[in-house]
This record gives C-alpha cells, sequence and structure tokens, in this order.
C-alpha cells in the first residue's frame, strides 16, 4: 500500500480578533470578536504550491472567555486532524488574551508527531491594518513544511514555544515575546528561518482530560504584593478551591503574611501550592529552601495553573475518552 503523502493542513477556529469585525475600517478598538467564520478567513488566504487547506470552526470566542470544555473539545480535534497521514500541520486561530493558556494546554495533553501552530491578531478582520492573513499564512506555511513536531505559536513573523510564549503588550502588532529564551525562529517570506531548537514537551495524554470540563479542579492564581495578607487565601480554601499557584516576587518570594497564611491554610499535601515569579522575564531559581512551596520554574502564573490543573487531574484515576 503506498504511503499518503502529508499535503493537507487543517485550519481550526477558535474566534478571537482575527475573526473581530468593527464597524469601521478604521476602527481598531470597537470590534466584536469571534464573528467572522474560519472558512471565511482561510478563503481569503494563499497557501503553499501544493498544499491543501481544510478548516473546521470548533468555537466563536472572545478568548478572554476561553474555557474548559472549548479546551477539551480542541484537544480532541487537533489529535484527530494530526493523526490523519495526509494532514502536515495543524493551525489554531484563536484570541490573543488567552493564547498562551491555550498553547500549553495543548502542548501538555496532545501528543502529536506533527506541528500544532497557533497564531491570531491584534487588528480585527475588517480593519486596514489587519494583521490576521499575514499571521494565518506564516501559519500555515509553518505546519505545512517546518518538518518538525510540537505546539508553537506564529505571531508577527516570529515563531514561539508554547512554553516559552507570553503576551506582553496589550494592542502593538507584535505583542509575544519568548522572554530570555528568544523566538523559536523568524518567517521570511513565507519560509521559515531556525534559530534554536524546538523544545520537546512530554504530553500527558488525551485520557487525562476527557473528563467533563465541569469536574475539572478548581485552581485559582493569589499574588503576593505590598501589604498582602491571608484573607484572600482563606477565602479561597473556605470555598473549596484545590490547588493556588502563587505570582510571587522576584525570585519566588512570598509576603511573610501571606506565606504563613498559605502553610497555615494550605498545608503540603492537602492543598498543593505552585510558586511562579510575576517578573515578566525569567524563572525561578531555587535556592535549596526545604520549607518552600514547589516551583513552577519558567511557567508563568498563568501557565502554571494550566500545569496545577493537569498535575491534580493527573493524579486522579484515568477516565475512559467520551464516544
Amino acid at each position: 500500500m503506498q504511503k499518503a503523502v502529508a499535503h493537507t493542513v487543517v485550519v481550526l477556529g477558535t474566534g478571537g480578533t482575527i475573526a473581530g469585525s468593527a464597524a469601521s475600517p478604521d476602527d481598531n478598538l470597537r470590534y466584536v470578536a469571534g464573528t467572522v467564520g474560519v472558512d471565511t478567513l482561510v478563503a481569503g488566504i494563499a497557501g503553499p504550491p501544493g498544499v491543501t487547506i481544510e478548516s473546521e470552526q470548533i468555537a466563536q470566542l472572545d478568548s478572554k472567555d476561553m474555557d474548559f470544555a472549548t479546551w477539551r473539545r480542541l484537544a480532541g480535534r487537533v489529535a484527530h486532524h494530526a493523526a490523519r497521514p495526509e494532514v502536515a500541520g495543524v493551525v489554531v486561530t484563536h484570541g490573543t488574551d488567552t493564547l498562551e493558556e491555550t498553547a500549553w494546554f495543548l502542548a501538555r495533553v496532545v501528543p502529536v508527531g506533527k506541528p500544532v501552530v497557533l497564531t491570531g491578531a491584534m487588528r480585527p478582520a475588517t480593519s486596514r491594518e489587519a494583521d490576521g492573513p499575514r499571521n494565518l499564512a506564516d501559519a500555515i506555511a509553518v505546519a505545512a513544511h517546518s518538518g518538525r513536531a510540537g505546539v508553537v505559536v506564529v505571531f508577527a513573523g516570529e515563531l514561539h514555544s508554547a512554553r516559552d510564549v507570553r503576551k506582553v503588550h496589550p494592542s502593538r502588532l507584535d505583542a509575544f515575546s519568548s522572554g530570555d529564551a528568544g523566538p523559536l525562529g523568524r518567517i521570511e517570506a513565507g519560509r521559515l528561518v531556525h534559530l534554536r531548537p524546538w523544545p520537546e514537551e512530554r504530553p500527558l495524554g488525551l485520557e487525562r482530560v476527557a473528563t467533563p470540563a465541569s469536574s475539572w479542579p478548581w485552581v485559582e492564581i493569589v499574588t503576593s504584593v505590598a501589604g498582602v495578607d491571608g484573607r484572600a487565601v482563606a477565602a479561597l480554601v473556605a470555598a473549596g478551591v484545590e490547588g493556588l499557584v502563587v505570582a510571587a516576587t522576584g525570585n519566588g518570594s512570598l509576603h511573610r503574611e501571606l506565606a504563613a497564611a498559605l502553610r497555615r491554610l494550605a498545608p503540603s499535601g492537602r492543598i498543593p501550592v505552585l510558586r511562579a515569579t510575576r517578573c515578566l522575564d525569567g524563572a525561578v531559581a531555587e535556592k535549596g529552601d526545604p520549607d518552600a512551596f514547589a516551583s513552577a520554574g519558567d511557567l508563568t502564573p498563568v501557565k502554571a495553573r494550566v500545569e496545577l490543573v493537569l498535575q491534580l487531574l493527573l493524579a486522579r484515576p484515568a477516565a475512559s475518552p467520551e464516544r
């Protein structure tokens, strides 16, 4: 039997600014996200020669409203299409507000041997300055011809890893960065120029997110700031929170009042606590303190929250995937 040639890129739409529309082409602020269908977005893209582009609408959300149920469905559809022998890669169009969280979620749960490329836009589809078409074309090119496997983000001509990418500006076209690590590469005239190796993540597997999203663990983020006390921690613990991420100062340090509240109300073994730094760049470097809460390393607080949700799911018995 002749092996199928991977010549198809599947674009999965979830909404966002890239699919947004405004009353005027000069209005880049007062628009409604998630109104233009992914079929329409794809129709305006001239894909690489010999590449067939398919599309599927997964959701039509403003990504500030992204939810676990959509993540769960998206992961399943990514895995489904990536398993097709004729598919070279999968692209996900997404709003920018929570794009980095979705990228890390997919990197941690979907075991794929092909590229999964997230992209979006900072200007709505109706804008004279729309950046979505270029970003989408670049993402399709990377999905079709990168020859690599894993979850990445393409934005403003740069390629970022799911682990390192973070949104760093609310309005600039180049709103994403990889911090100290730097981008994986650049896309120039539809060609990928590699700057460093793609990182290899170890996905947990889809069976860990097979349970209904409504039953996923409740994890919240608290922030260490000047004058903080333990009242927020006490309220969350009383309400039944299952895990806490602390956006800590500097190298993972905590205000003494917050640290005391966490030790008193969320002792190790009952409610897990994960420390991330609230600094925009860098990672928490361990100092060998045996009393310190577990470190999130180089994960941002929002990605550390995703990680803790998944780790708590991992601690549960594996569920049978729904048919």
